[in-house]
């Protein structure tokens, strides 16, 4: 079991020995802002299985069946992972909005309980984030990212139904205080909104294979400039992302009294060049007279 599938691994089974209480301390505290927190991390629990199924399948699979590998499964679990936080986020407004109109006090001793419960919840979930934020940055993921930014909502989600629970027992005698409750179920729902928004316009370019980054763009045009003399004319460059993988082909034209074995040692070269430049980058450089509407 590889890192990114043990961690995702760990976050599942330390989500669900965490929720099950949470549902207790919801029932007991009668708290619209932990209700809204237990369906949301219902749907991200149902959300991280299904990203650490696709990592051991990946892990498990053959990588000669698919050419360009099994990264556009990470991609399609970061995609899903956004949705579920959108699907949380109308649960999260409808439950807010609902209390405001009919607000009501909390009570004592269910929210003690969960004062504890997510003070345990905010450091494992805090631990996981930096966790997968570690390995996303050494082994960059679709699956990763999703992963990191999730659990970092979880944590801030956290702080805000313990801030809020701790604020409505403080002042429980005044009516006000009842506000309070629904209000932070509603800042939890911008949370979720725009991280939910960041991961599917992420996933869904690299599922539409986005050109790759200007930055990396500016790197292949740096070296094209520095091989200007060994080609006539450059026709195109196309990309995909494949998970962390990037596939680059460029397609250039040769002097024809050039004989195959010089113009092989040119793309060699270019194609080493470009590699080490850009990481986890497969690049392919084709001979080429030109081409049309995407035809070569």
């Amino acid at each position: 079991m590889n890192s990114k599938e043990k961690t995702v691994f760990q976050s599942v089974i330390i989500a669900l020995i965490l929720w099950i209480p949470n549902i207790a301390a919801v029932l007991l505290s009668g708290s619209v802002t932990m209700l809204a927190d237990v369906v949301k991390d219902g749907n991200e629990i149902l959300a991280t299985f299904l990203a650490w199924i696709v990592l051991r399948k990946v892990s498990q699979g053959k990588s000669g069946t698919y050419d360009y590998g099994m990264g556009k499964f990470e991609t399609i679990i970061g995609f899903i992972t956004g949705v579920v936080m959108f699907i949380s986020l109308f649960i999260v407004f409808y439950s807010g909005i609902w209390r405001i109109l009919a607000p009501e006090p909390i009570q004592i001793g269910g929210s003690l309980l969960g004062i504890g419960i997510y003070c345990i919840s905010i450091c494992a979930n805090t631990r996981t984030c930096l966790k997968s934020h570690r390995i996303a940055k050494i082994d960059a993921s679709p699956i990763m990212d999703s992963q990191w930014r999730l659990f970092r909502n979880k944590a801030i989600s956290d702080a805000l139904v313990i801030g809020t629970l701790i604020a409505s027992l403080v002042f429980h005698e005044f009516w006000w205080s009842w506000l309070f409750d629904p209000i932070s179920s509603l800042l939890i729902g911008i949370i979720l909104f725009l991280s939910g928004y960041h991961i599917i316009k992420s996933s869904f370019q690299d599922l539409l294979d986005k050109t790759i980054d200007e930055s990396f763009q500016f790197l292949i045009l740096q070296d094209l400039v520095e091989f200007f003399d060994e080609y006539i004319a450059f026709h195109g460059m196309k990309s995909r992302l494949s998970g962390n993988n990037v596939y680059i082909e460029i397609f250039l034209e040769f002097d024809d009294d050039r004989k195959m074995g010089e113009v092989q040692d040119i793309i060699d070269r270019m194609k080493s060049s470009i590699e080490q430049k850009i990481e986890r980058s497969t690049i392919s450089i084709v001979p080429s007279r030109g081409f049309k509407n995407g035809d070569h």
